[in-house]
């Protein structure tokens, strides 16, 4: 069996207070992993990489097949040369992850559960209808689950690109 991470929002997990590991020791401890390059300040893209030899073997011949092969890849591949130059995928994951637990620290000091412990650059608070109903006036997000009769877990997500003016706002609604 071969251990695979999905690593869309790997940036903001590495920066978390929780994690203990680098990129690196996360590396080698799996067969394969990406690097989500939008959702930490790429235009497009991410960036696969395979530790196992024996997953190597023909992956270039089934990204042509499944039409994954871009002619000009090398263009993409310029973006993560970038993200990586003097820290800025770093940079940009640690400020996701800073705006979500502003976020969450103020959540938690108005009495507000959690459906998961906010742990990275998405939390999931648990909050009444009404609270809904009033925020999704003014925001853009979406009910997760329903917890019980009175009240449900939305998601929310900061991003490299999340303005702290835009979480001060969504605070001030709360």
């Amino acid at each position: 069996m071969y251990l695979y991470i999905d690593g869309a929002r790997l940036g903001a997990a590495l920066m978390s207070d929780k994690n203990d590991m680098s990129l690196a020791e996360i590396s080698s401890l799996v067969d394969a992993f990406y690097i989500g390059g939008t959702k930490n300040g790429a235009l497009i893209g991410e960036a696969i990489v395979i530790n196992n030899p024996e997953l190597k073997e023909k992956f270039r011949y089934n990204m042509k097949q499944k039409g994954a092969l871009l002619a000009k890849g090398r263009i993409i591949g310029i973006q993560f040369e970038q993200l990586f130059t003097d820290g800025k995928y770093y940079e940009l994951a640690t400020y996701a992850y800073k705006m979500a637990q502003k976020l969450a620290n103020v959540l938690k000091e108005k009495g507000i559960g959690f459906y998961t412990q906010p742990e990275s650059n998405q939390i999931f608070p648990i909050l009444s209808k009404t609270v809904i109903e009033k925020l999704e006036k003014k925001f853009g997000f979406y009910i997760w689950t329903k917890y019980d009769e009175n009240n449900s877990v939305v998601r929310l997500v900061c991003s490299w690109a999340t303005k702290e003016e835009a979480v001060d706002e969504f605070i001030k609604s709360l």
